[in-house]
């Protein structure tokens, strides 16, 4: 089906799913449009079953679990666990990644998540801040981690070892800050508190540029388009950035 205005007015609920008891911080289609698996602030993963209507929550660990006192510390105001999880499918629509308590990503394959995780990467907590978004990068080989703090992550898709940590970007506010992977897999970007637009190269970890994307508050949202050679990053405004001739970039407000 072609999208035409009358079909877009045509558009009415379908379903509605009421499993969570908190805000949904995070979802994602599989590549086939089947599927969607989304995060809660209620610590739940849960994947839709668009055809059918159903849904299935995907088995996590408690906080308990990972760590043993938490209770104990909890009650007694010692430890304050940061981290809702967030969730993403990899390119092919297969396997989706759960990111959990801001330190351990967990890898499900979609056919048999209620088994739980096939692969489970424990990184290092950092009490500073927390995740707020996980990608997978087009050729499905790295994973970003996004915080609200000043510090990116990418993993090893393969193996969960961290190959590089970017920072040197302002989000003093604690901000949700987008990130992502340019179409080719080859470069890191992210907005920055005071509109700024960083770029990393994803296999060297150096920064390759630092653009300035006219933006009168924090970039929250920034992604590159998928076919052409654009990208679009947002705070208040909108605006849309696109290379020209010398390799430099030009900026339209929208």
């Amino acid at each position: 089906m072609k999208l035409t205005d009358n079909v877009l007015r045509s558009f009415r609920v379908a379903k509605v799913f009421r499993e969570n008891s908190d805000k949904i911080n995070c979802f994602d289609f599989s590549t086939n449009g089947e599927t969607i698996i989304s995060s809660s602030d209620d610590d739940s993963l849960v994947l839709y079953d668009c055809q059918e209507g159903k849904h299935y929550p995907v088995p996590l660990p408690s906080r308990q679990q990972i760590h043993p006192l938490l209770s104990w510390a909890q009650q007694k105001g010692l430890m304050h666990l940061q981290g809702k999880p967030v969730c993403s499918f990899d390119p092919e629509g297969l396997i989706f990644a759960a990111g959990i308590n801001s330190e351990m990503v967990k890898l499900y394959d979609l056919r048999s998540f209620d088994k739980g995780p096939f692969a489970t990467f424990k990184l290092q907590y950092d009490r500073t801040c927390e995740w707020t978004g996980i990608k997978f990068s087009n050729d499905g080989k790295l994973i970003l981690l996004s915080t609200n703090g000043a510090a990116l992550r990418i993993l090893d898709a393969f193996k969960g070892v961290v190959l590089h940590s970017f920072g040197g970007y302002n989000n003093s506010k604690g901000v949700t800050l987008e990130a992502s992977f340019t179409p080719d897999s080859q470069f890191v970007m992210i907005g920055s508190e005071d509109g700024k637009i960083h770029v990393w190269n994803a296999e060297s970890g150096m920064k390759v540029a630092l653009l300035d994307g006219k933006h009168t508050g924090p970039i929250c949202c920034l992604q590159f388009n998928p076919k052409y050679m654009t990208f679009a990053s947002a705070c208040s405004n909108m605006v849309s950035m696109t290379a020209r001739s010398g390799f430099g970039f030009t900026w339209v407000l929208l």
